[in-house]
């Protein structure tokens, strides 16, 4: 008997209480329960609603600039950067005030809603997403960096803290000047409430619980979040260091700051005035700089990287393409692949594609190529399945190149596998069975529409119309389809059929430097009624296919679903072991969350592919892709020269 994929033992039903969010009740201790990078997710419009009384308050936000402002002295022509910059309330505000004014904050949504909030009032920040820790800046950048509305202390090392004062060291130039606003530790540690709730507003209200962690060096919270006909929509942990002024002198000290002044305490005057928490009482503290100006790079003469570009056979069957050979679209494709990486400046390439040489080719490449752009991703031979042998093959000749390594390929291609694993970290997919060559699953309780679908492939082989199918019936002649075309040897899928929205993220780096494409998801406004909404193979490789039609646009996501799409990604990317460059389908259930579909490393490079799309939203061309492909490449093997291609 075919055995269900992900261990379960049916298609779930429609449940309500499933969509309920899953409430952990009482814990005897708050610590074990906080993530390393709690602050990597709680940042959202929950955030906005439970802090808003302080965080959205325009009136507040005004008085505290002005303080600050008074504080620091700030001169006209100096540049500002407001690190930890949230939403934006301060930067906009110094914005308005004419400064010239740097914003930076690790939430994707925040950021976004900064961006959103400036355009709409005319205002030019410049804003952008990163970490604290490792600042996308040059040295001696600013003459001014502040942290404010106790926003330091989020990490779970004293050291990271340190290594962001120590970055703000860096891009400060000298005489420069830090402000931090930190809410005052001993205050909190000797006040805080262990028990507490309070209103939002009219239909939500928030119960928290706080406790010391062990070490007494950090204030561990917990919201539950609950919407009076909802219930209960976030139940989240969180924890702050708390800083003494003695400890925060000292860490500044060690970071290389002297002149440190404590100024007055910041004292919300909250509308609300429930339970302010942390922002109840801070201090805030400015420090000079005192170093030497950054030393001046020499110019390096501009050297030619030499690439070798790894293709398919175009001499070779390829039981992928329609007629099984190379056509006319295919030597498109290549000739816009050549022409987009002969604009890149400073490379010169040269291509490889004769399988039956390869061998003795790649080997000669030793000595001759700086490293390989491997984009054969039709496999050794147009084999998909031998697609990691040509890594294999580079690793063999110690060649560095583009792209994820045998282990990776091996491991996404088998998309029972990654579904496992998916499910082994948290992250949703759809339910399935994985039926094995002898298997019949005419006996598993399956509830339809299913898709039936390779567990081996890629490119949508074998996923058409045909594979949505409503019931026994036609689930027999779907069976007997797919057995046809793969073999009788060999697994497939039968998968939940999701009817909401069909999206792709992609990305291209590596973590700590990477660049998020959008979220695109594929229209299907204009397929005719009663075909099933899929973008399979006729989409994909047949134009005259009713489905041509279909086309992909911006995802029009919730910022919630967002980040729960982009944090699982990420995770994903680190755990399967992708580099460079890679992609991940998804599609959205009933009820509008989230299910993984498939990860796609060394995704289709094709200029009318989706990753291409999803750059060209971001107003990055084909050429440009390429580039920043072959950057990311060369920053992780370290190369010499690399240079920036990101704007």
């Amino acid at each position: 008997m075919a055995v269900p994929a992900d261990k379960e033992k049916k298609i779930p039903s429609n449940d309500k209480d499933k969509k309920r969010l899953q409430v952990l009740g009482p814990v005897d201790q708050l610590e074990p329960h906080v993530r390393p990078d709690w602050w990597n997710r709680i940042f959202n419009s929950l955030y906005l609603k439970t802090d808003g009384d302080v965080v959205e308050d325009q009136e507040i936000t005004k008085g505290e600039v002005t303080t600050y402002g008074a504080y620091l002295g700030l001169q006209e022509g100096e540049k500002l950067l407001d690190l930890c910059c949230g939403q934006g309330r301060h930067a906009l505000e110094w914005s308005r005030r004419g400064i010239t004014v740097y914003g930076m904050d690790r939430s994707r949504f925040l950021i976004g809603k900064a961006r959103s909030r400036a355009k709409a009032e005319g205002l030019n920040p410049n804003l952008r997403e990163g970490d604290a820790r490792k600042l996308p800046y040059g040295a001696d950048s600013f003459e001014v960096v502040t942290i404010l509305g106790n926003s330091f202390g989020y990490f779970e090392s004293a050291q990271d803290d340190l290594q962001v004062l120590q970055e703000v060291r860096r891009v400060l130039k000298p005489e420069g000047r830090i402000m931090l606003d930190v809410s005052d530790g001993d205050f909190v540690r000797s006040t805080f409430a262990p028990r507490s709730w309070e209103w939002i507003d009219k239909n939500m209200f928030v119960c928290r619980e706080r406790s010391l962690a062990a070490d007494g060096q950090r204030l561990i919270s917990r919201e539950v979040i609950t919407h009076v006909r909802k219930g209960v929509v976030a139940d989240q942990f969180y924890a702050e260091r708390l800083y003494s002024r003695e400890g925060l002198e000292e860490l500044l000290k060690k970071a290389g700051f002297s002149k440190i002044t404590f100024h007055g305490e910041m004292i919300p005057d909250s509308k609300r005035n429930q339970d302010l928490g942390m922002m109840s009482r801070r201090f805030v503290v400015t420090a000079t700089l005192q170093k030497s100006w950054a030393p001046k790079r020499k110019a390096t003469p501009a050297t030619t990287k030499k690439v070798a570009v790894l293709l398919g056979d175009p001499r070779k069957k390829d039981i992928i393409k329609p007629e099984g050979v190379f056509d006319e679209d295919d030597f498109d494709t290549l000739r816009q692949l050549k022409e987009g990486l002969e604009r890149l400046p400073g490379y010169k390439f040269r291509y490889l594609d004769d399988h039956d040489n390869y061998l003795s080719e790649v080997k000669k490449l030793k000595g001759q190529v700086d490293y390989v752009l491997n984009l054969c991703d039709e496999g050794f031979n147009n084999d998909p399945r031998l697609e990691l042998h040509v890594a294999s093959l580079l690793e063999m000749v110690s060649l560095p190149y583009t792209g994820s390594n045998p282990q990776s390929l091996a491991f996404c291609y088998d998309k029972s596998l990654v579904r496992g694993i998916a499910r082994e970290m948290g992250v949703k997919v759809p339910q399935a069975f994985f039926v094995r060559p002898d298997d019949s699953i005419f006996e598993l309780p399956i509830e339809f529409p299913v898709l039936i679908k390779p567990n081996f492939g890629d490119s949508s082989f074998g996923i058409t119309q045909k594979s949505v199918v409503n019931n026994m019936e036609e689930l027999a002649e779907g069976i007997a389809r797919i057995r046809d075309l793969l073999g009788f040897d060999k697994p497939f899928l039968v998968e939940e059929f999701l009817p909401g929205k069909d999206i792709s993220f992609g990305l291209i780096g590596n973590p700590g430097e990477f660049k998020f494409l959008p979220i695109i998801e594929e229209d299907y406004s204009k397929l005719p009624e009663g075909l099933p909404r899929i973008c399979g193979y006729e989409a994909k490789w047949q134009p005259d296919s009713a489905y041509s039609c279909i086309t992909s646009v911006p995802a029009n996501l919730d910022p919630i679903t967002e980040k729960e799409v982009i944090d699982s990604c990420l995770a994903l990317f680190v755990r399967l072991e992708c580099r460079d460059y890679c992609r991940f389908d998804w599609r959205l259930d009933k009820d509008g969350k989230p299910k993984l579909l498939e990860v796609n490393p060394n995704p289709g490079w094709c200029w009318d592919g989706h990753l291409a799309k999803m750059a060209a939203f971001d107003g990055v061309d084909y050429s440009k892709m390429l580039g920043l492909i072959l950057e990311a490449a060369e920053k992780r093997w370290d190369l010499s020269n690399a240079k920036s291609l990101i704007p």
